[in-house]
């Protein structure tokens, strides 16, 4: 079969909550753009599933693609990023421009600081994905999830010491093949033609 996991489109900032509660962000003006942009990437491809993270920003990504073939979206708690409990979101570009720790984190690939083990969070998505391939066996499925999560999922079929090893850009395609006797091999890294415009220099 074949994966395609996308990472979900541009989100609005959320500042910590005064609740205390995790920030959940939905798309931007630009992001709903990028999202419709998703069915012209796919447009030549036979799509039998989508699957997508609980949050927000995946969701509503899928929601374009799912109204154009009528599927369902079925949501996958394994595709969760692992900030999901995080009470603020600031996107990536923004971190770097303020010149955030928390950018320099990722540029080395931390975790730690966000509290999570590294390890168990690439377990966690690896188990997942698994159970995705597991339950459509030569079909095509399109997952609409997180940068960490599409790291952590094509890091461990690669070998990649590191969780956070790459930058998938916003509304990006990457392609994993998943054959029946077990292999897995990575068709496409970080497909972005689509949304090349939209996308910040």
């Amino acid at each position: 079969m074949e994966l395609v996991l996308v990472r979900h489109a541009l989100p609005v900032r959320v500042d910590r909550t005064d609740h205390g509660g995790p920030a959940d962000p939905s798309l931007s003006d630009i992001g709903w753009q990028q999202a419709v942009r998703v069915i012209e990437a796919l447009q030549l491809d036979e799509i039998d599933v989508l699957y997508s993270s609980p949050a927000a920003r995946a969701l509503e990504t899928a929601e374009p693609l799912a109204a154009k073939l009528g599927l369902p979206v079925q949501v996958e708690p394994g595709l969760a990023e692992f900030d999901k409990d995080h009470g603020a979101y600031v996107p990536v570009e923004e971190l770097r421009a303020e010149g955030d720790p928390r950018w320099h984190a990722l540029v080395r690939g931390e975790l730690q600081d966000s509290g999570v083990d590294p390890r168990a969070f690439r377990d966690t998505v690896a188990t997942a994905i698994e159970g995705i391939v597991a339950r459509h066996p030569g079909q095509r499925a399109v997952l609409f999830s997180h940068s960490g999560t599409i790291n952590a999922y094509t890091g461990s079929i690669t070998g990649q010491e590191r969780v956070l090893w790459f930058a998938p850009a916003y509304a990006s395609l990457t392609r994993v093949g998943a054959s029946r006797d077990g292999r897995r091999g990575l068709v496409s890294l970080n497909e972005t033609g689509h949304v090349r415009d939209l996308l910040s220099r």
